[in-house]
């Protein structure tokens, strides 16, 4: 156990909120398999303030999902603070998370993400600002800066501390590295020794293994899963038991990933309507669908597929499949490659 602010958080592997991806059903499905906290997707503090109806649709949740932080971005302290305030009177989430570690060009041309990193003076406003409009923790998360030649992120560190900030992620890649290269966790140990706040590490965490090495050399409080968790919500389960009790669960069997698939599509028809989630589950399954015997057949069999009840029929039929093939259906394998270099069908991934 442990806490951000007064929140009170059961594990130390935390979902790290994607655009496009972590929305409400997602969310739910790594909660079920140990994940300390979830974000939603991150919103435009100019959307909230314009009260548009598609950025506050995506702060939507329910309460299993608790504690839940809402991720906001944008440039200006006072419309920073006002949608900050906005979100907890009428979301009522646990968390209010800034977004400084966002590196998409469309983004960060127009001042918000991690381009605040150039002009620290303003990030620090803008967290004040944010701190002072609510009551609830406000965290931060920042990337290692702009470029090689601009690493601030102990600096930076320090500076959000003293703003007020309740906890802090870093992602030690630069703006400018995108997710190429290798992420510098000597950078975590750095910032760890500038404050005494809960820091979160976050960058090229592929295993289990991998969250306890990089809390074991960086001294970080948790860890930040983003990319592998894609189509693997079992990746925090799997944290949570080596973090625990030095041991791994079983990889997950085939029919297991399929019927997961199906309760997926379910989740995102509910939630989006039967035409747009059935196409949004698309690129999910093919997070979901690799790395077994035949993974590609299977993937076309439903990428052409454009109506829900065809897709329901035919994952029905994929799970008869595979209860007659008790081979195939039992097979297990865990996500050991390399990670996606950007989340495919989502340019807003950070």
């Amino acid at each position: 156990m442990w806490k951000i602010g007064h929140i009170e958080i059961k594990s130390k592997a935390i979902l790290a909120p994607m655009a496009g991806v972590t929305g409400h059903p997602f969310r739910v499905l790594c909660k079920e398999q140990g994940a300390g906290v979830v974000y939603t997707e991150f919103v435009s503090a100019n959307g909230i303030i314009r009260e548009n109806r598609k950025t506050l649709d995506m702060m939507k949740f329910t309460e299993t999902e608790r504690p839940i932080g809402v991720q906001i971005f944008g440039e200006s302290p006072e419309v920073l603070a006002q949608s900050a305030k906005y979100i907890e009177e009428t979301v009522k989430p646990d968390i209010i998370d800034l977004n400084f570690g966002c590196p998409v060009p469309k983004v960060t041309k127009r001042g918000g993400g991690s381009a605040i990193l150039k002009d620290l003076p303003l990030m620090d406003e803008v967290a004040q600002a944010v701190v002072e409009a609510v009551s609830i923790p406000v965290t931060a998360k920042i990337r290692s800066g702009w470029n090689n030649g601009c690493i601030v992120a102990p600096v930076a560190a320090a500076a959000l501390q003293d703003a007020g900030i309740a906890a802090l992620t870093l992602h030690p890649r630069t703006t400018k590295q995108l997710y190429t290269g290798e992420a510098d966790w000597s950078l975590i140990t750095e910032t760890r020794k500038a404050i005494s706040i809960p820091l979160i590490g976050n960058g090229d965490i592929r295993s289990a293994q991998d969250a306890k090495r990089m809390m074991d050399e960086t001294g970080c409080d948790a860890v930040m899963v983003g990319r592998r968790a894609l189509g693997n919500p079992w990746i925090f389960r799997e944290i949570n038991e080596y973090l625990n009790q030095g041991t791994i669960p079983d990889a997950i069997r085939l029919i297991d990933r399929v019927k997961l698939c199906h309760r997926h599509l379910y989740m995102e028809t509910q939630a989006m309507g039967a035409t747009r989630g059935t196409n949004y589950i698309k690129k999910h399954l093919s997070w979901y669908l690799k790395g077994f015997p035949g993974a590609s057949a299977y993937r076309q069999r439903l990428y052409t597929i454009m109506e829900f009840g065809h897709m329901d029929a035919e994952i029905n039929k994929i799970i008869e499949e595979l209860e007659a093939d008790h081979e195939l259906a039992n097979f297990s394998y865990r996500e050991e490659g390399p990670l996606f270099p950007n989340v495919p069908g989502s340019k807003d991934n950070y």
